[in-house]
């Protein structure tokens, strides 16, 4: 006689487990705690076994039917419930350990090796300021678009356009790499395009060079009372034209004064390739003065934080510096690269591509990248020293301490 819900509600305790039958081996097993499982006789390749189905009421009769019904349409298939089961559960487990920040740190970890150090702390901060607290926890399979298009209208709500993109660019390349370890199957970024704002192409804002005495005159009169050792090292990137994290984090083991050169080792570089700066004897000089002024504090950093000399100056340093100077919007650390690419291929007459290997840009062929770290070397300690020179002539008329050296 098949089960009634009445009868699941009214059935009470013994003092042994019974068990009433619902028929094809569904039977509800009453328990002397009161407690009442659902549980299911198959039989699989001719061995008896037993499936639990859940606890009435939280799974009503009819649910437990369904249940039963499910697992006949398996046996049929010729699949054994239990382990469907088993492997279900593990799918689950698999699904909830794999969650996008556990992922997105997997990912992250594998590409350090190409990466600069800077690179990848910007990366991670991303993540951890923009992303993790949203979606962080969740089974990177079961990311949808529109929950990662709210996580990002998050920062485009912000106005940060260019963030926007760029951690849409990580999250994707997250996913991907989720794809290929097997943890997900899609990527939801793909599906987003056309539903985020898209800000305006902009350049880093640089300096004509017929602003740069003033530029100069303004930083020597030091009307925004920087640090000294901000002043150098504006300076510095004015005359070396490296990046700003290439500067801010340079440490005195990289630099042989007396023979006025620089090596930034290749894990420092955006391109992880070794590269050579030679110096002018102005740069060297403002060297030796930052040396002098930093020498008895314990540290390697060319240019040590102001507040905590055991880190090395702040990213954004130069660039408030320069905005106290007047210049916000006109210039910029990484304008400097520009400012000299420019004038020294205009002014000066170099070629391209000794420009361009100083400036350390990426190459196209393994044999250009091979050869990239000394090419034109001779050429390029020519060119550094003019590019300073020409610096030194046309701001002759301001007061600087581009003075050349006799």
């Amino acid at each position: 006689m098949k089960l009634t819900d009445t009868a699941c509600r009214n059935a009470k305790p013994k003092d042994k487990p019974y068990k009433k039958a619902d028929g094809g081996g569904l039977y509800l097993q009453v328990q002397p705690s009161g407690a009442k499982y659902w549980r299911m006789k198959y039989y699989f390749l001719g061995k008896e076994k037993l499936l639990a189905l859940g606890i009435y009421p939280i799974v009503s009769l009819q649910e437990a039917r369904e249940k039963r019904d499910n697992t006949k349409k398996l046996l049929d298939a010729g699949k054994d419930p239990s382990i469907v089961k088993k492997d279900k559960k593990r799918q689950t487990l698999e699904r909830h350990k794999n969650t996008f920040e556990v992922i997105a740190r997997e990912w992250h970890e594998n590409q350090l090796a190409r990466w600069s150090t800077n690179h990848g702390l910007n990366v991670m901060r991303r993540l951890e300021v923009d992303v993790f607290p949203y979606i962080g926890t969740r089974p990177i399979s079961d990311i949808a678009p529109p929950e990662l298009l709210d996580v990002l209208r998050k920062i485009e709500k912000r106005g940060a356009l260019d963030v926007t993109a760029r951690v849409k660019q990580i999250s994707g390349q997250v996913f991907r790499y989720g794809i290929a370890t097997g943890k997900c199957e899609r990527d939801p970024s793909a599906d987003l395009r056309g539903a985020l704002k898209i800000g305006k192409t902009s350049h880093f804002a640089s300096l004509n060079i017929k602003e740069v005495p003033e530029f100069l005159e303004t930083l020597e009169r030091n009307h925004a009372r920087l640090f000294p050792r901000t002043q150098r090292a504006i300076k510095a990137l004015m005359l070396t034209f490296v990046r700003t994290g290439e500067l801010i984090n340079a440490t005195w083991d990289e630099f042989d004064l007396d023979k006025a050169q620089w090596e930034i080792p290749g894990w420092r570089m955006k391109m992880r390739n070794p590269h050579i700066v030679p110096l002018s004897r102005q740069v060297v000089e403002i060297l030796r003065e930052q040396k002098e002024e930093t020498g008895h504090l314990k540290t390697n950093w060319v240019f040590p934080n102001q507040v905590r000399p055991k880190d090395p100056m702040s990213n954004n340093t130069i660039l408030f510096a320069i905005g106290r100077m007047g210049y916000k919007g006109k210039m910029t650390g990484h304008g400097f690269r520009a400012l000299a690419m420019s004038n020294i291929k205009e002014k000066l007459g170099y070629r391209h591509e000794v420009v361009d290997r100083q400036l350390a840009h990426a190459q196209r062929s393994k044999v250009d990248r091979a050869y990239d770290r000394a090419q034109f070397l001779d050429e390029r300690r020519k060119m550094m020293q003019e590019w300073a020179d020409y610096v030194d002539k046309i701001s002759q008329d301001s007061v600087t301490t581009f003075k050349k050296a006799a």
